[in-house]
């Protein structure tokens, strides 16, 4: 898809994300999306676009780092809780609990009896959530062989995008059908009528990002926005108001602004 058309068709949804963040903040819901995938699938990408036009106050991103020593001798789902949202929230998460499930148990993190453990029990754990009132939405970004290989090496050959690329995504890359059937096990256990798995494919990650937006929206039983009539109100008089003769410190501009005649 060209951004030209992605910016047109975007723009909507956008407004309709405000609609469901003000709906979130009058009716005290509580949302819960949760994204995972396979490496270069496009997630940042998709949460950017998700909450670059909403408030960060209500469209939380998590995205935890390594567990700490003591994190490991919790409970698995321990540091997870407490990010879930409260009333008038949106959390994201950017990897979630299924990372037992995934980069631990491909990667050897964690003992096949952990994993095994893991997906029997959060079942459980997830309808809890749910009757809890939690609308909770789980989303797996799946691309191609071909597009990872692509977007790997665009990570080696742009040094903007060079920090993406860790020795884990390097390792990684050499096990496609193991992910593939940790994947799949996945599934099977966790994907339940309470809180099904969404498949997303992303392979033209701007058509995926304007997919899961709308089935977002779907998902939600939000309200439309009403757009009030307002008209700005009239400043107030100089009164004698003086600019400072005080110095300011302007930065250089060289970066300046084109100015078209006509």
């Amino acid at each position: 898809m060209k951004n030209k058309e992605y910016r047109h068709l975007i723009r909507p949804l956008h407004g309709e994300l405000v609609a469901l963040q003000e709906w979130v903040k009058s009716s005290g819901a509580k949302i819960c999306i949760v994204f995972e995938g396979r490496d270069t699938a496009g997630k940042g990408g998709v949460i950017k676009a998700i909450t670059e036009r909403v408030s960060p106050r209500v469209f939380r991103v998590v995205a935890l780092p390594a567990p700490t020593e003591r994190e490991k001798s919790q409970m698995y789902l321990q540091r997870y809780i407490p990010h879930l949202p409260a009333a008038g929230e949106v959390v994201i998460f950017d990897r979630s609990w299924y990372n037992r499930a995934g980069v631990e148990r491909v990667m050897g993190f964690c003992t096949e009896e952990e994993a095994d453990q893991f997906v029997q029990l959060v079942p459980e754990v997830e309808r809890a959530i749910v009757d809890s009132g939690v609308i909770l939405l789980k989303y797996w970004l799946e691309v191609s062989q071909e597009q990872q290989t692509l977007r790997l090496q665009s990570r080696i050959d742009d040094p903007r995008k060079l920090w993406k690329l860790s020795d884990l995504d390097l390792e990684s890359y050499t096990h496609w059908y193991d992910y593939s059937r940790a994947r799949d096990d996945m599934f099977h256990f966790t994907d339940t009528g309470w809180a099904p798995w969404y498949v997303v494919s992303n392979d033209d990650k701007k058509c995926g990002r304007l997919n899961i937006i709308a089935h977002i929206l779907d998902q939600v039983p939000y309200e439309p926005l009403e757009h009030p009539d307002i008209t700005l109100p009239k400043r107030e008089k100089r009164h004698g108001y003086k600019e400072p003769r005080q110095p300011l410190h302007w930065i250089p501009t060289p970066y300046r602004g084109s100015s078209r005649k006509g």
